[in-house]
């Protein structure tokens, strides 16, 4: 063999080691990717496609995609986080994190309601809300799509049909796996959602001819989030909404029911579901919240409840005679404002307490709490998850008379028909904080022509896109009372009076045209220094929101998005 020879047999012998040590060490390298630890995020961007790339080219496992707020859901390691918060084109990153429904706390108590035998089952907060006059109009809600973002749907016939024996569900939509089935795939093992599906649409007819439901004709629509413990994550939620705005249309999607609540850990325009929420808001679908069941004390609103734009629901209830509205109070439970930015929440309460809504003997609620459940289909449950059904249900009536409405003339309609709990001397029986508006009616609402009360000074549009944010008129004074800016009157110390009722009347105190609706340019940032609105009004250092009300590091997530849910919990009867 020939000098050249051996030199090339020994370059080949080396060149061949060499790739095998560099195989070796990628294979090394891949089996390390593939065994780090993974968690599940949120990532978002200036748009979804290069979102998608730069997650892709980072090696994560994209899961969700979420393209109502720019985002996808992926499963990555620390590394790969790491990685794509330094890419200019990542707008931030978030934990995704869990949400719940339907929990299962509280002490149990009899059942004590006076809705007589359970055949003769009158559910009489439609006629409470006057909603059974316009019935009687031909106003059911005909048409109108409400999606009702839950824990999926049972399919009786009252829910499945509505009053002409048509079906009224032409999609289910299942957040969880990501597929659309149509038709009902007739699917609640929680129970809650259809409880509130029942409370908003219900065709069933009471002895007396009258419908057990809000709006008994509207088109319902079912989007399963939330599994059969009543659990979901931030990244489910958002696809669900993802999913309804991009439907509106093919469905006539005009209402969307969010019964669900967690608590804030950041300002409303900075949390990822709030984000999608007023996307689906800016494209016309009036979207509609529980306020929570964390009151009474102030400040307890959650999310997405804290978003200015939607509207918001608290919950009254019917001291156990719920054929007679002249007893019913405000229920203790109901979450109570302000927002940490200064709005007024709720906007509206409705009827909350013992609320009878048809629900499957198989599902968790009804076996968890067999004393609340009866004649094989209907279940007794309190919660400003059911006022929203409520208002969900107003809504469609009130878009049957006029479908051309906007979300924000509709708000305002609803808003400025709404009755206030007063005093015999006509004062307020609680503070706007409290009931917002007042009790729900929905004749009043669908014969109000106001349209231009709500959401003035608010930019839907530029709050999404992060060029402004606003705040409202809620203050603090040095002693501790919430009151309203430059408005006399509204003073609130978070005292509650309790008797035996008040009256919900057709009063003049909203007949400032709604001054607490305006909002207000958050012009300097957020600090301990203070916030400046663009009006002059000024929050100094030495009022607001003390004892935890303000988060840390910017008011960014710093832990991660594990509040859970708390307004679809148990609460007591009361």
């Amino acid at each position: 063999m020939s000098a050249m020879n051996t030199i090339k047999n020994i370059q080949s012998l080396l060149i061949a080691t060499l790739a095998v040590v560099l195989i070796a060490g990628c294979a090394g390298q891949s089996r390390s990717d593939s065994t780090a630890e993974r968690s599940s995020f949120i990532v978002q961007g200036a748009d979804l496609a290069s979102v998608k790339a730069l997650v892709t080219m980072e090696g994560g496992e994209i899961t969700h995609e979420l393209g109502v707020i720019r985002a996808v859901a992926a499963e990555l390691t620390s590394g790969q986080i790491a990685a794509l918060r330094s890419h200019d084109d990542i707008r931030r990153v978030y934990e995704n994190g869990a949400v719940e429904t339907a929990g299962k706390s509280g002490k149990k108590g009899s059942r004590n309601t006076g809705y007589g035998a359970p055949t003769d089952v009158n559910t009489d907060y439609p006629s409470l809300v006057n909603a059974d006059d316009l019935h009687t109009m031909g106003i059911t809600g005909d048409g109108i799509g409400i999606a009702v973002l839950d824990t999926g749907l049972w399919g009786h016939n009252a829910i499945r049909y509505d009053i002409s024996g048509d079906t009224r569900l032409p999609v289910v939509y299942n957040a969880i796996k990501g597929y659309t089935e149509e038709g009902l795939d007739d699917s609640d093992p929680a129970g809650h959602g259809t409880h509130i599906a029942s409370i908003a649409v219900s065709s069933a007819i009471t002895p007396e001819g009258k419908f057990n439901g809000i709006a008994p004709d509207a088109r319902l629509i079912s989007v399963h989030a939330f599994d059969e413990n009543g659990n979901g994550t931030y990244a489910d939620v958002i696809r669900a909404i993802d999913w309804v705005v991009s439907k509106k249309s093919r469905y006539n999607i005009r209402v969307l029911n969010l019964s669900f609540s967690a608590e804030p850990r950041s300002h409303y325009w900075d949390d990822p579901i709030n984000q999608a929420v007023m996307v689906a808001w800016q494209n016309e679908i009036f979207v509609v919240a529980a306020a929570g069941n964390r009151g009474p004390d102030p400040m307890t609103i959650g999310v997405p409840g804290n978003v200015p734009y939607i509207m918001t629901v608290g919950a009254m209830t019917d001291n156990y005679t719920p054929a007679d509205g002249s007893d019913d109070v405000l229920a203790s439970f109901s979450s109570a404002g302000p927002t940490v930015e200064g709005f007024v929440k709720p906007e509206v309460v409705a009827p909350g307490g013992h609320m009878l809504g048809l629900m499957d003997s198989r599902s968790n609620l009804a076996t968890e709490y067999p004393e609340f459940y009866f004649d094989e289909q209907y279940f007794e449950m309190s919660g400003t998850s059911q006022a929203t059904a409520v208002v969900s249900g107003i809504a469609a009536l009130a878009l049957q008379a006029e479908p051309w409405r906007s979300v924000d003339e509709l708000k305002c309609k609803i808003m400025s028909a709404a009755k206030p709990a007063v005093n015999p001397d006509g004062s307020l029986a609680y503070s706007v904080f409290q009931q917002g508006a007042g009790l729900v009616d929905a004749v009043a609402a669908v014969n109000n022509q106001t349209v231009d009360c709500a959401n003035r000074g608010l930019h839907i549009d530029d709050d999404i896109d992060g060029y402004q944010h606003f705040g409202g008129r809620a203050n603090q004074d040095a002693d501790g009372n919430y009151y309203l800016m430059g408005l006399d009157g509204y003073l609130w110390t978070d005292g509650y009076l309790w008797t035996d009722g008040y009256l919900w009347t057709d009063g003049s105190l909203w007949t400032d045209g709604y001054l607490w609706t305006d909002a207000y340019l958050w012009t300097d940032g957020v600090g301990t220094e203070g916030y400046r609105w663009t009006d002059g009004y000024l929050w100094t250092d030495g009022y607001l929101w003390t004892d935890g009300y303000l988060w840390t590091d910017g008011y960014l997530w710093t832990d991660s998005l594990t509040e859970m849910a708390s307004m679809s919990s148990w609460v007591d009867p009361e």
